[in-house]
């Protein structure tokens, strides 16, 4: 016992001289104040997402998981010298609940655009300004392609990355409520994106009148950590009572909806150096009715995703 007491007096001496200006005083934490809407540092930035996706039958029994994986590497726009970040999608990997495994040819070291401006959508409609047609026709390694659904799923990853790392933590464009008005531990506000119904339709495959509604979105400042060495804020996010309406048109002439509910929630970890986010977690809840237009009329279900976003080393990028 004396050896554990000695580990945790150790570990609580540890973390307390990480962030030595905090152990001033019993109001030290709650009094001191963050930049959290500060400029992010000038440095490329490599990232692997993690997204597991379990589906459910109604009496709770697991049908299955699939699990994508998205390799980002990010040049800042400060570094090229325009006004948008550069994401290059090295390899993005789908291992399907069958046990196959499969890489995406079409996402495989694609580079495109982002910037972070105040509304969702560009001029072309696309939310977050992620091309829809390069999602029309995913197809493996070997040609096959790849199921609508899952498609439909692989394109969300992007809007689920910029969502978290850039949407919810970094400054709100327009004067919005957002990561910036968060000082200090317990702050807590409604993001600018709540009750937001951004359409969702992309391809020829999901229609418009697709959207996804954002309850009442909270960012809430929890505490500080740290990860792989860095200081890092903890902000706390959560959409609240979401729903969802989606409309496919996997032929002409069939339509299929479906509607639901979802609540996703997590944690954003920032760098207090520099302000990139370090990790970041997410977990949903959706559950959703669907409409064909043949027997069975109606199917229910429920889906289950985590989402881990990881800020890495140039090296152990390379390496995965």
């Amino acid at each position: 016992m004396r050896t554990l007491g000695t580990r945790i007096i150790c570990s609580v001496a540890l973390i307390c001289g990480s962030f030595p200006a905090l152990t001033a005083g019993n109001n030290a934490i709650p009094e001191r104040t963050f930049d959290l809407g500060a400029d992010r540092s000038a440095e490329v930035q490599y990232f692997v997402m993690t997204s597991k996706m379990i589906i459910y039958a109604l009496d709770g029994t697991r049908l299955g998981t699939d699990t994508m994986t998205l390799h980002l590497k990010c040049v800042p726009g400060n570094i090229a010298g325009q006004g948008s970040d550069q994401y290059t999608c090295t390899e993005f990997t789908i291992d399907f609940a069958d046990g196959t495994k499969v890489s995406v040819a079409e996402l495989r070291n694609w580079s495109y655009d982002f910037r972070h401006t105040a509304g969702s959508m560009d001029e072309k409609g696309q939310l977050l300004g992620i091309d829809h047609a390069r999602f029309e026709k995913l197809t493996d390694a070997s040609g096959k392609p790849i199921r609508p659904d899952k498609a439909y799923h692989v394109y969300n990853a992007f809007i689920d990355f910029h969502a978290f790392c850039d949407n919810f933590a970094r400054p709100t464009p327009g004067g919005g409520k957002g990561v910036q008005d968060l000082k200090r531990i317990g702050d807590r506000i409604v993001h600018a994106a709540a009750f937001s119904e951004p359409p969702v339709n992309v391809g020829s495959n999901v229609a418009e009148g697709s959207t996804f509604k954002n309850g009442e979105v909270t960012l809430a400042f929890k505490g500080l950590s740290r990860v792989d060495d860095a200081a890092c804020a903890i902000v706390a996010y959560d959409s609240g009572a979401s729903s969802f309406q989606m409309v496919a048109t996997p032929a002409p002439d069939m339509e299929i909806r479906s509607v639901g509910s979802s609540h996703y929630l997590g944690d954003l970890y920032i760098d207090l150096a520099t302000r990139w986010i370090r990790k970041a977690t997410m977990y949903e809840l959706a559950v959703s009715e669907t409409t064909l237009p043949m027997p069975p009329n109606k199917i229910n279900a429920v889906v289950e995703r985590d989402i881990l976003i990881r800020n890495v080393s140039e090296e152990e990028f390379a390496a995965q």
